[in-house]
């Protein structure tokens, strides 16, 4: 079997091309599992996993949560809320208590930049990164590249714009990252206030139009505004900005051609997309959900033979 080059899944920069082929083509193979009527492999029935929570989540939690028990794994879950962490544990003594318990392997978010990179210089166990601060989030980037590539039959060549609070996110950096090691041209579009200032020299394209921006690309990634990570106000109103970078059925219809919508999710609703361009079969929201199950699967498979 193939094997990745790293042992941690940490971001999408530490991986070569060569990983994400073999990270998609195994997520390919397990889709057609979780499509089976018996949805169940025993790839990982010795090996028991840690999903270690410093930050709320329903999609990721529950995706891994699930790709873990399709593989057979034991899974043990940790939320940092109703954990020794409120009385002034460190996230050091708190995952090496829960490797006392034997884990093989963990999956954390943590909204610290950084802090699973921390972690795998300190501990044993193999490492995956389910979101670190405004930093990374590998396995959305590999899902949405998982997505496109059944789509559109490649990532390759495509044009793909991330649209929205680029700022804040960590969706961002990983889909740009996996996108230019696949060979696709990328854009992103928002607000000036929320486009980093040293976003150019990743070598994106940057426009402040929508119009513009849709009228070039061939797939559209649409971000969430994340008002909970923004502490000073970067435009006037949601109104306002749903009225300069929201995407309607209206607008979609005027451009004379076939875009691909997507979004990580959770959607606000008439902000960055109205309901009837994220339920239109333009959108392939909910095959990115689907798709995120298989793509973890394939993961935590390949992380757990790279011992």
């Amino acid at each position: 079997m193939s094997q990745l080059s790293v042992k941690h899944l940490l971001g999408i920069k530490d991986l070569t091309p060569k990983d994400i082929e073999l990270i998609l083509e195994t997520a390919g193979q397990f889709k057609e599992v979780i499509n089976r009527p018996i949805k169940k492999v025993p790839s990982l029935r010795d090996v028991t996993i840690a999903n270690v929570f410093f930050e709320n989540s329903t999609r990721t939690r529950l995706s891994f949560e699930l790709a873990q028990k399709r593989l057979s794994a034991d899974t043990i879950n940790f939320s940092a809320a109703a954990s020794s962490v409120k009385k002034g544990e460190t996230l050091l003594d708190t995952v090496n208590n829960i490797l006392a318990m034997k884990v093989d392997m963990i999956v954390m978010r943590h909204a610290s930049v950084g802090a699973p990179h921390f972690l795998a210089k300190h501990i044993n166990a193999n490492i995956v990164n389910a979101g670190d601060g405004t930093h990374e989030h590998p396995t959305q980037a590999l899902l949405d590249s998982f997505s496109i590539q059944e789509k559109l039959g490649s990532v390759a060549g495509k044009k793909i714009c991330i649209f929205g609070d680029i700022l804040h996110s960590r969706v961002a950096l990983s889909n740009i990252f996996a996108l230019q090691k696949q060979g696709a041209e990328v854009m992103v579009c928002g607000p000036s206030t929320l486009i980093p200032k040293f976003i150019g020299d990743l070598g994106v394209k940057v426009e402040f139009d929508l119009r513009k921006a849709l009228l070039w690309c061939d797939v559209a990634n649409v971000l969430r505004i994340q008002l909970e990570r923004q502490t000073i106000k970067y435009f006037p109103t949601l109104r306002e900005y749903s009225q300069y970078y929201g995407i309607n059925k209206q607008l979609l219809d005027s451009l004379n051609k076939e875009i691909v919508i997507m979004h990580p999710g959770p959607i606000n609703r008439g902000v960055e997309l109205s309901s009837d361009v994220a339920d239109s079969g333009h959108s392939i929201i909910l095959d990115q959900v689907e798709n995120g199950v298989a793509v973890r699967m394939a993961v935590l498979y390949l992380l757990a033979g790279n011992k």
